[in-house]
């Protein structure tokens, strides 16, 4: 599945649902006021992570999405489990995955059991969106970046880059260096996006994912806030407007 394939639009932001809750109804209530909120604020797609929740609720809130949004787009992330994370997509149709890792995180040996797992899930009609030096990982790969993100063209429809924490801005030489190498490869902005930076880094980037920004404070802990996400969306709709 090809990046443009799924969005058909310039600069697509996708918005993080954490499944933040103290029980099981609290999650529900949050996810179905968050992803309310993003997509009557033109967000284009939503990411269902089990950062504060579990995989039972990661398939819960993608049912939801399934039959209550059935026209619109949304992905998952369950994290470290990319089989997991593709059969929950083609479940409850997901148009993609996220992966905090397709590329550099494994010695050689342990790459090549893994490679030929990511090169096997491309082949599913999901895409997949694949982190190379991504926040958190190591880079045990013994490959430069340029070859390991050449060989992440193999294992995923998109390479994310980040910075160094979730709500970090990612360094902007960072995501120029990596589109010099990627060429006109999706490349999308996967950390630290805000009101300050995110025209000039989506200039450069084809998209981003995006989720502490939008909260209260600004932190992943926090409500998602209207007013923020509204505001955020105001600057990416006139970039798009730029860019066209």
């Amino acid at each position: 599945m090809e990046f443009r394939d799924v969005f058909g639009i310039n600069k697509p932001v996708m918005a993080m649902v954490h499944l933040k809750g103290y029980s099981g109804e609290d999650k529900r209530r949050r996810w179905e006021r968050e992803i309310g909120i993003y997509y009557r604020n033109d967000v284009d797609a939503v990411i269902v992570e089990d950062y504060f929740g579990s995989v039972p609720y990661v398939l819960q809130a993608l049912e939801f999405l399934r039959d209550a949004y059935p026209d619109r787009i949304y992905g998952v992330n369950i994290l470290d489990e990319p089989e997991m994370s593709m059969s929950a997509a083609l479940e409850y149709g997901a148009a993609f995955i996220q992966v905090d890792s397709v590329c550099g995180h494994l010695p050689k040996d342990a790459d090549i059991h893994y490679g030929n797992m990511m090169t096997e899930l491309k082949n599913n009609r999901v895409l997949i969106m694949g982190g190379v030096r991504f926040k958190y990982q190591p880079v045990l790969s013994g490959r430069s970046l340029k070859e390991d993100l050449e060989l992440s063209k193999e294992r995923c429809g998109a390479v994310v880059v980040t910075g160094e924490a979730t709500g970090v801005s990612t360094d902007e030489d960072k995501i120029r260096e990596f589109r010099s190498i990627l060429g006109d490869f999706p490349l999308i902005v996967g950390a630290g996006l805000n009101d300050k930076n995110a025209s000039s880094q989506l200039t450069v980037a084809d998209g981003g994912i995006i989720g502490s920004w939008l909260k209260d404070g600004h932190t992943a802990t926090g409500e998602v806030n209207e007013g923020y996400v509204r505001s955020f969306m105001d600057i990416v709709l006139r970039l798009r407007e730029r860019c066209i």
